[in-house]
């Protein structure tokens, strides 16, 4: 995500590791910033997850992206993208979901419906320390 919108939704089957998180940024992160418009200056934001910090996650990160920056991890004031999984999971609630693919239709649905002032508005409320 940026202060523009959303980038692209990428489904996992099974638990992600480091190899996952690198394929994922493989294949979306250019994509997505593509997509968002804010190709070739973007900012990939790492908290600590320890996928994030895989040596071969950093080292593809400071090679393909302009600017990585560090932050917490699961903190809703530094890291925006926290508050909009909580929006997505809000939006799907009025649901009733019985399977996987129904709630992948679903979560696709709300992910298309997330509009750029939502973004715009968490980005801007982080902290600029």
């Amino acid at each position: 995500m940026s202060d523009v919108g959303i980038g692209n939704l990428h489904f996992i089957d099974g638990m992600m590791d480091k190899y996952m998180y690198l394929d994922i940024l493989k294949q979306n992160l250019k994509q997505s910033a593509e997509k968002m418009g804010i190709l070739p200056h973007y900012k990939l934001y790492l908290d600590n997850d320890p996928k994030h910090n895989a040596h071969i996650c950093i080292l593809w990160a400071l090679y393909y992206c302009p600017q990585v920056i560090r932050t917490l991890a699961q903190s809703p004031d530094l890291n925006p993208i926290e508050n909009i999984w909580d929006h997505l999971n809000n939006g799907i609630r009025k649901f009733k979901i019985s399977n996987k693919i129904e709630l992948s239709e679903k979560l696709m649905f709300e992910w298309d419906k997330i509009e750029g002032n939502v973004c715009e508005n968490l980005v801007k409320s982080m902290h600029n320390d």
